[in-house]
């Protein structure tokens, strides 16, 4: 014997509750987006302000434009005397087989004088490292071999907030070291990021790299 039929009144009213449902979830769509174009960029973006006085500025590696950028940060955190000396994290050698660091203190010089070259030092990583978590990792022997407590890592801002889980992972057995983020405006990251090309690319990396690392991956 087959089903007794549904009264229409049932049918109608599921069908406007399944309505409802779909004018709520649509809503929430709506809204969802809408918090993602006005504010998506911030949620890459930590304020972590540094102290005072700190033993050495971290400077990250990014694109070129990104590395000018960040390089000109620490720079500045050394010439307000806040920061006592400067760390760059650079490859071994360019893609000639060049070694980097001389050409890097011979830009610094150049750039920021002898006095500030002076107070820069660099950590050669390898080519294999191409995650902020191995960087991180790869810096950490430099960090120790300075016998530094209390460092910033210079990046730049869009990239702060997964840098800051990534490094606080990262040295979380070293209770003696203490880290600090300064994110600086990078050119490549506009604001509102949804209207430039190269910003929505960032963002959209970035938020997925966020994403994978806040769920435990690395």
């Amino acid at each position: 014997m087959s089903a007794p039929a549904r009264p229409l009144s049932q049918v109608a009213s599921s069908r406007v509750a399944s309505f409802r449902l779909l004018r709520w979830l649509l809503a929430a769509a709506i809204v969802g987006v809408v918090c993602l174009l006005l504010w998506g960029g911030d949620l890459l973006i930590v304020s972590d302000p540094p102290p005072e006085h700190f033993n050495a500025a971290i400077v990250l590696q990014g694109s070129i434009a990104a590395e000018k950028y960040r390089i000109a940060g620490a720079m500045g955190l050394l010439l307000s005397g806040r920061a006592s000396r400067a760390l760059l994290s650079v490859p071994k050698e360019s893609y000639w087989g060049q070694s980097i660091p001389p050409v890097a203190r011979s830009y610094l010089e150049r750039t920021y004088g002898g006095d500030l070259a002076a107070l820069t030092d660099f950590c050669e990583i390898g080519e294999d490292v191409d995650s902020t978590m191995q960087e991180a990792q790869a810096l950490t022997p430099c960090i120790q071999e300075h016998h530094w407590q209390s460092i910033v890592i210079v990046t730049s801002n869009y990239h702060t907030r997964r840098a800051r889980i990534i490094w606080r992972k990262v040295i979380h057995g070293e209770p003696n070291i203490h880290i600090w983020i300064d994110g600086v405006t990078d050119p490549e990251f506009q604001q509102p990021w949804w209207r430039h090309r190269q910003s929505a690319k960032i963002w959209l990396m970035e938020t997925t790299k966020l994403v994978w690392t806040a769920l435990g991956g690395s």
